[in-house]
């Protein structure tokens, strides 16, 4: 069962509503997004690009620049480390190309996720080394590896670190001591002496501030031909890792998607415009749904079952047939990733059902899963026994490897804090994580975890959270139109939810090829009081909420409404979230 919970923040809505030229619920719904402040609502309502952060905010980013544009001129070898998933793949592009751009000797090394593990390693750091690199700039990773970054400093050479995740820290008599690598510039808004207005950026975008930077305020940024177009690209892929490593689409973030989509919508870059193409998604509809379920999933595909390299070559296509090959190639290792998840995640959810249905943090091993589909799978163990989620699987050397995913009482990353004597490595934030550990640690896991949790019953009860209890009667074309100017939708600005209770029911009618459409027909009226039906849906098991709605006259509903176009005709229609 979801708790169902009235967001209730409280301003003067009537007066929003007039300064901003609003309805008072659009006002109410934007206070519940956390803007409260006249500043903070012209951000969300126009995010104007001109009103994101000043980049030279971000710690230690003018020593970065220095240190890069020193490299650039004196013409010596640099390293773009990054990461195997969509926001690394990002980073990387911004960086390797606004570098070359630039005029820098510069290439770029992902890690593979089964042979190096997350992030920077020796052996890629003695790779570098052999090669002759000597300035090395880490990007989504980086801030938790002191130790390569010594070792990468011991053997001479340069190190910039830019990554957006927490600072590692050690805890004595509940004092922090945070551990920065020693390099030459470390760009995090998470460090604990940051400035930055908003840390809740992705790594791409630190990427891309850095090259704003670069070409804005150095005198390398005098030679870069086309800037102001390079950086709108740059901005494009920055937006688009923003979607798909799901940060919260707040403050600057919603500035920047928001620009990034139109951007999108219009791309000169060949192999994202082939990546639509394969998608068969209208260029001109592109929105951040389109991102993170259909083209960010197949750019996280290649680093999960194969190796990010095809995701980074396909950005720096040029010819559109090859480039529209290598992004169907995208899509088909995408399809088999899908299906190979729904497996595992049916194996998981049948173990914890049996086995381990009593624990408030589920710790799964199933040595057989593709140590890439481990956090995918613990996301839907959370979604489906809404309860913090950890799978664990056999790396190559037979150790054990895992993902976790959690809930909003649970933070991840200290709960796993405490227990970190179990790990050889391990990192990540409070809803997500990674963990590497010797075999035969997983029931240790398990325990210690659970003995240690503080979860009470209801942290572990799903809330719903509606914006407005909201009669259907003030659902009109004008009202589901304004809605439009919330988007893009995201983490941290979900599509609004209302609620009314005890609304008449007047039919109800079970469709869908596979049966899994419950239609009603509602009693409603319009705001002059005349009475009128409203077509709702609900999609999910439709013959169980038929059987239960059965004896019912009436119906609480949570719902959304959008428009419905059909045979040329446009209506309203209500989408059922729950029901009771």
């Amino acid at each position: 069962m979801k708790k169902w919970v009235v967001t209730a923040k409280g301003a003067d809505f009537n007066k929003i509503a007039k300064d901003f030229g609003i309805s008072p619920y659009l006002a109410r719904i934007i206070v519940n997004r956390g803007a409260s402040t006249n500043e903070e609502i012209d951000m969300f309502l126009n995010a104007d690009v001109n009103k994101m952060h000043d980049p030279r905010l971000l710690p230690n980013i003018e020593e970065a620049v220095s240190v890069i544009a020193d490299a650039i001129e004196a013409q010596v070898p640099i390293r773009v480390v990054g990461d195997y998933d969509i926001d690394g793949v990002c980073a990387s592009y911004i960086l390797k190309k606004g570098l070359e751009e630039a005029g820098a000797v510069v290439d770029v090394r992902l890690p593979e996720r089964i042979k190096d593990g997350y992030g920077i390693n020796e052996n890629m750091i003695n790779e570098a080394n052999d090669d002759g690199i000597e300035l090395l700039i880490t990007c989504d990773n980086g801030i938790a590896a002191a130790k390569e970054i010594g070792l990468a400093t011991s053997l001479g050479m340069s190190v910039v670190v830019t990554d957006h995740h927490e600072v590692p820290y050690e805890e004595t008599d509940g004092n922090r001591k945070y551990i920065v690598p020693y390099a030459d510039a470390v760009v995090d808004p998470k460090l604990p002496d940051s400035k930055y207005p908003f840390d809740g950026i992705c790594g791409a975008m630190v990427a891309y501030k850095l090259i704003f930077c670069l070409y804005m305020f150095s005198t390398v940024g005098e030679f870069v031909r086309n800037k102001e177009v390079l950086l709108e690209e740059f901005l494009s892929f920055a937006a688009f890792a923003t979607v798909g490593d799901i940060m919260e689409l707040r403050d600057e973030n919603r500035i920047a998607v928001k620009r990034g989509l139109e951007i999108l919508r219009r791309t000169s870059n060949v192999g994202m415009k082939a990546l639509i193409e394969a998608t068969a998604i209208k260029p001109d509809t592109i929105s951040a749904y389109h991102i993170g379920f259909i083209l960010g999933p197949c750019i996280n595909a290649t680093g999960r079952l194969e190796t990010a390299d095809a995701a980074l070559e396909l950005f720096f296509e040029e010819d559109h047939d090859t480039a529209l090959r290598k992004a169907q190639e995208l899509v088909r290792i995408n399809e088999s990733r899908k299906n190979m998840t729904q497996a595992f995640t049916n194996k998981a959810i049948q173990l914890v059902s049996s086995d381990y249905a009593d624990d408030r943090v589920l710790v799964v091993y199933m040595p057989e899963c593709h140590e890439s589909l481990a956090g995918i799978v613990a996301g839907r163990l959370r979604e489906a026994f809404y309860k913090p989620s950890i799978v664990l699987t056999d790396d190559a050397e037979g150790n054990i490897k895992g993902s976790g995913r959690s809930i909003e009482a649970y933070s991840m990353y200290d709960e796993l804090s405490k227990v970190k004597d179990l790990f050889t490595k391990f990192g990540g934030h409070k809803m997500a994580a990674g963990l590497s550990m010797p075999a035969g640690c997983a029931d240790k896991l398990r325990e210690r975890l659970n003995e240690a949790c503080t979860l009470e019953d209801d942290d572990l009860v799903e809330k719903v959270r509606i914006d407005i209890p909201l009669p259907l009667s003030y659902v009109d074309a004008a009202f589901v139109k304004e809605l439009d100017r919330l988007e893009p939708y995201g983490v941290a600005n979900p599509r609004p939810m209302f609620a009314q209770k005890d609304v008449p029911i007047k039919d109800m009618t079970v469709m869908g090829k596979n049966r899994n459409v419950l239609k009603l027909m509602l009693e409603a009226s319009d705001r002059s009081g005349n009475p009128r039906i409203m077509e709702a849906v609900y999609f999910g098991d439709a013959a169980e909420a038929y059987n239960r709605l059965s004896g019912q006259k009436t119906v609480s509903v949570l719902y959304q409404p959008e428009f419905n176009d059909f045979n040329g005709r446009r209506s309203i229609r209500l989408v059922v979230k729950d029901y009771m």
